[in-house]
């Protein structure tokens, strides 16, 4: 089997600039089939522009992209075909109820029996009591639910997740890591970027860490903290978090 089929995602040598200001400058990046890759970085190291060249949304100055076998620009069509996309923001319609942005979505793709679907996805996503309720109502992490159950409608093999928890609370946060990580174990490729190094170290197979324009490391966890000297061992009484206390306080915890 090739590098090219046995991988969800092939990037070598990206480059896009906008105006005279460089943001891609030569990213590699392979992607594992079934796998959860993480792309970190600040804001502004140039995540959700290569997601959006993944995406075909945005046209590459150099260098060539693969997903799921087909060129981005090439063959761009197909690529939307095996992909699907989530936003920072969730684009869920507030004036239809959870059930119904499902349906809309399942229709507009031309899908056989779109009731059928849209009740198979609330379920999945634990979402079947709130089905009939407008998403107006929903609460955060509900509504992000809802709006990656929205995404899968059509089995994408590919899903990009572009910093999927920004302004979530900790429970809502932790509720997409499970969504997140049921996703990859169901067989989906999943492209996450994120700013928070907790969300990587939690979810991610594979982390490639983007700082200006490039990609300076890439690897398992394990492999990026051997990388640094081994930790001097000491007895020190752990104290609970202010995650743990939040998590205590409000009487529910996933993990």
């Amino acid at each position: 089997m090739t590098a090219v089929t046995a991988s969800a995602i092939r990037v070598e040598g990206l480059e896009k600039s906008f105006g005279e200001v460089p943001v891609l400058r030569g990213v590699d990046v392979e992607v594992a089939r079934g796998s959860i890759f993480a792309l970190l970085g600040a804001n502004g190291a140039g995540k959700t522009t290569l997601v959006r060249i993944l995406s075909t949304l945005l046209a590459p100055d150099a260098g060539t992209a693969r997903v799921h076998r087909f060129d981005v620009v090439r063959e761009a069509g197909d690529v939307r075909e095996s992909i699907s996309l989530t936003g920072q923001f969730a684009a869920v319609d507030d004036v239809l109820t959870g059930r119904e942005n499902l349906v809309l979505v399942a229709r507009l793709r031309h899908l056989k029996d779109p009731g059928a679907i849209a009740d198979g996805l609330l379920a999945r996503f634990a979402l079947t009591d709130a089905g009939g309720r407008k998403a107006a109502t929903y609460s955060g992490g509900m509504r992000r639910r809802l709006d990656i159950a929205m995404s899968l409608i059509g089995d994408p093999p590919i899903i990009f997740l572009d910093e999927p928890t920004t302004g979530l609370d900790p429970q809502a946060r932790l509720d997409v890591w499970q969504t997140v990580k049921a996703l990859a174990g169901a067989g989906t490729t999943v492209l996450l970027t994120t700013q928070y190094l907790d969300e990587a170290e939690q979810l991610a197979d594979r982390i490639a860490i983007l700082h200006d324009g490039r990609i300076i490391q890439n690897g398992t966890l394990e492999e990026l903290r051997r990388l640094l000297p081994p930790a001097e061992v000491e007895y020190v009484e752990k104290q609970p978090s202010l995650e743990d206390v939040f998590l205590a306080l409000v009487g529910k915890d996933i993990r």
